[in-house]
């Protein structure tokens, strides 16, 4: 049966938020299982504790195994290029070990928080000596519950979690449902926490308009899925699965999950590449990208090297403007201004209006050279018309403090008050 007449065969079982499933009586022994023989075909084994049980899946993967455009080897390499480097960045792995970092995914049966919202599929992957070893904890049932999460804490041993929007999603709904039985299973640990959603935006939001992880893989990781089913179907196929207990379809997702979670070694990967200069094929949209990542946390000289790699085209453009406000910074006011001087010449570019300001203020200020910085104050005034703010206030406020500057160094040229062009006498 193809998977469109599956799905098609599903609908009928849509269950609404409001509708409240009915738990079913515990397993007390594998005969109790429903489809026990479909299951142990794919890897999944019944896990049995205080009078319940739920479902545990396991595989593993060499590294030499290509998910995307890596093996998972080059994950070990990422992590010891970060070690080699301790650069101080927000994912950097310096100081772990490739096993200290624990990619997770859920699935859940609501696309939004909150305690109705329950977890039916947890999901995470290691690399442990020469394998990618992945499990994925399934709820047989909503009674099954704190079997799940004892299952999922008992053995537990990582130090970083590494996510796709997990900060606000997944590991919040993790933290409500334990809320429901911590009495009853071990506490969550403490660790820190790679989101790979908001660095994914921050590189490639200029050429991706959706940043679901599907998208990403495929334009960025050169992973394509085939015959996946939707995430979003994923509510759905459950309850259909809690009805007849086929676990037919839910195997389906299962499998989504584990693409999931392996997308996520290969994403933090690439990612790295990006970030140490690893990857050959880099563009210089992205290399512009990491640069001012790297000036956004506070590491100039980090930035500054990556910016004076960048070349050619608009993206050269770009980062001059990045590496003159990390030479401000420090203070290097000529430097800057030099680097200003260059952006400011490329008037088709929307930085020479901010860099024409920037060099208004030096020459005012530093160098005490009124006439220029008045040209080049002209300057910001017409390119403040052809590049205006998106935010109409904020587009009338900066107006204003261009006209309020041109005014002020009139006044100290003691020439007329106009503001709009120059004067017969000033163009002499």
């Amino acid at each position: 049966m193809s998977l469109k007449n599956k799905l098609n065969r599903l609908k009928p079982h849509i269950v609404r938020d409001e509708q409240v499933l009915e738990p079913k009586g515990p397993a007390k022994k594998e005969s109790d299982i429903p489809f026990l023989d479909t299951w142990t075909k794919e890897n999944v084994v019944p896990y049995y504790f205080d009078g319940s049980y739920c479902l545990i899946r396991e595989v593993t993967y060499p590294l030499s195994h290509k998910h995307g455009n890596y093996p998972f080897s080059d994950c070990l390499r990422a992590i010891d290029k970060w070690n080699e480097e301790r650069a101080d960045h927000p994912l950097s792995a310096a100081g772990h070990s490739p096993d200290d970092l624990f990619f997770f995914d859920t699935e859940t049966t609501g696309l939004s928080g909150g305690a109705g919202n329950t977890i039916f599929l947890l999901g995470h992957a290691r690399i442990s000596g020469d394998t990618v070893k992945l499990t994925q904890h399934i709820l047989p049932h909503p009674g099954a519950e704190v079997a799940l999460y004892n299952s999922f804490l008992e053995n537990v041993d990582y130090r970083t979690l590494v996510t796709y929007n997990g900060k606000a999603f997944d590991w919040p709904q993790v933290k409500t449902r334990h809320t429901l039985v911590r009495d009853h299973v071990p506490k969550l640990p403490a660790f820190g926490h790679f989101d790979l959603f908001h660095a994914s935006r921050r590189m490639w939001k200029h050429k991706l308009e959706k940043m679901k992880l599907s998208i990403v893989e495929k334009e960025i990781l050169g992973f394509e899925r085939k015959d996946d089913i939707p995430g979003f179907l994923a509510p759905m196929i459950y309850f259909d699965f809690l009805e007849r207990n086929n676990p037919e379809g839910l195997l389906g997702i299962i499998k989504h999950n584990e693409m999931d979670i392996l997308s996520l070694i290969t994403l933090y990967t690439h990612l790295s590449f990006q970030l140490l200069k690893l990857d050959q094929k880099q563009t210089e949209r992205e290399r512009l990208e990491v640069g001012k990542w790297y000036s956004y946390i506070g590491q100039s000289e980090k930035a500054k090297q990556v910016f004076e790699d960048v070349s050619g085209g608009t993206e050269a453009v770009s980062a001059n403007h990045g590496l003159a406000i990390e030479h401000k910074r420090n203070k290097n006011w000529a430097k800057a201004a030099e680097l200003w001087i260059f952006v400011s010449s490329h008037v088709e570019h929307p930085l020479s209006k901010t860099a024409s300001i920037e060099l208004a203020m030096y020459f005012e200020h530093k160098e005490k050279s009124l006439n220029t910085a008045l040209e080049y104050c002209y300057q910001a005034q017409k390119l403040h018309e052809v590049f205006p703010e998106k935010n109409e206030k904020k587009h009338k406020k900066l107006s204003t403090e261009i006209e309020h500057r041109i005014r002020r160094l009139k006044k100290k040229l003691e020439l007329p008050l106009k503001i709009n062009s120059r004067t017969d006498d000033e163009e002499e």
